[in-house]
């Protein structure tokens, strides 16, 4: 949303007048969008030193992107992965360069869905779709980190940010979303809370020798789910969705 944005952008700048912000559109949900947002930024700017991957759409009815996926898929993780490796030569410019990958404990029940990766012909469920996209985010990491090699400039962490209270429940119906509100109300962490595990990722020193890990609460959480630290799948995912996205040769690790 391109007004909140801006509001956003103000409000830092209220609170701190030196700092320099430029705002720029961004559809994670079209890859077109991605492109074009990437042209830009790579025709304005010389290096990335931190690139957070922050979208995170759940809960939505049997939607499609406009390039034909699985909306939570196609947002969450398909969007996210051209946009890093469009974005991949700014990064390495940076004498420190990390992406942090937004997951989810939501993971634990994820399956990636090889043989029907959009949940197509009745096997659609949003809690199913969005446990898929937060475990594609983990499977990136991994896989981004092992292709990128130990003496890579790059870092790369995924993180369960903590149930903080957002409007990811707003596509629900109004019953389950009334009940969420409510359960949400009790158990969830505020936003400044629930953005500190990013930030650790993002800019805690202690990380620099770390690499393709999973933290929950500016921990690594090293006694992951098979699920999360399947290699193959990893692998495989990387690949087909390489192809999913058309990627250019030249950006393929």
């Amino acid at each position: 949303d391109e007004k909140r944005a801006e509001n956003a952008m103000n409000d830092i700048k209220r609170r701190n007048s030196k700092a320099d912000i430029i705002c720029h559109k961004l559809d994670l949900s079209s890859l077109q969008s991605v492109r074009q947002f990437c042209e830009q930024v790579v025709r304005n700017e010389t290096k990335i030193d931190v690139l957070i991957n922050n979208a995170g759409i759940a809960f939505t009815p049997e939607w499609q992107t406009m390039d034909g996926f699985e909306m939570g898929f196609g947002t969450n993780h398909l969007g996210h992965y051209l946009l890093t490796l469009l974005l991949l030569p700014l990064l390495r410019n940076s004498p420190k360069a990390r992406v942090v990958n937004v997951s989810s404990i939501a993971h634990i029940i994820g399956s990636i869905h090889f043989e029907n990766i959009n949940l197509r012909n009745g096997a659609y469920d949003p809690q199913k779709a969005y446990a898929q996209s937060k475990l594609a985010n983990i499977l990136f990491t991994r896989e981004l980190a092992k292709r990128l090699g130990p003496d890579t400039n790059i870092n790369v962490y995924a993180v369960h940010p903590g149930a903080v209270r957002t409007e990811a429940a707003r596509n629900m119906g109004a019953v389950k979303r009334f009940m969420i509100h409510i359960m949400m109300k009790i158990i969830a962490i505020n936003v400044d809370k629930g953005c500190q595990t990013t930030l650790y990722c993002a800019v805690d020193e202690s990380l620099d020798r770390e690499s393709g890990c999973y933290y929950d609460n500016c921990l690594r959480v090293d006694d992951m789910f098979a699920n999360a630290t399947d290699d193959r799948s990893a692998q495989q995912l990387w690949e087909l969705s390489a192809d999913w996205v058309k990627l250019e040769h030249r950006y393929r690790l």
